[in-house]
């Protein structure tokens, strides 16, 4: 069962646009989080929309980020209850590539969510 959470923020990202989405759970090869959602923006701003709509969806359901980092950068990382998102210029996206060190994990159908 995907977390509320998780689809909050898949649907979010998605309203704005966000490109290549995708959901990896991570809770059984780690305690830093349950799951990453990953998404790439299409410039600094897009990047900075897409972490505005994560914010105010989920402030809209009563949830407050514990962690926010890199507004001013091409990766920004919204924390929500054992959900790290990462927001990704395209070029930070392929230099990290936390796709290939999670390559263990497994992945979430994120067509499920958006159109649930």
């Amino acid at each position: 069962m995907i977390p509320d959470t998780v689809k909050k923020i898949v649907k979010a990202l998605d309203d704005k646009k966000g490109n290549d989405i995708k959901v990896i759970k991570i809770d059984e090869l780690t305690i830093v989080a349950d799951y990453f959602v990953l998404v790439t923006g299409n410039s600094n701003t897009h990047i900075r929309a897409l972490a505005d709509e994560v914010e105010f969806q989920l402030e809209e359901a009563g949830l407050r980020p514990s962690h926010i980092e890199g507004r001013a950068t091409g990766w920004v990382i919204l924390e929500y209850e054992g959900v790290v998102t990462h927001i990704f210029t395209e070029e930070s996206r392929n230099y990290y590539n936390l796709e290939r060190l999670w390559e263990d994990a497994a992945k979430v159908d994120v067509a499920d969510i958006i159109n649930e």
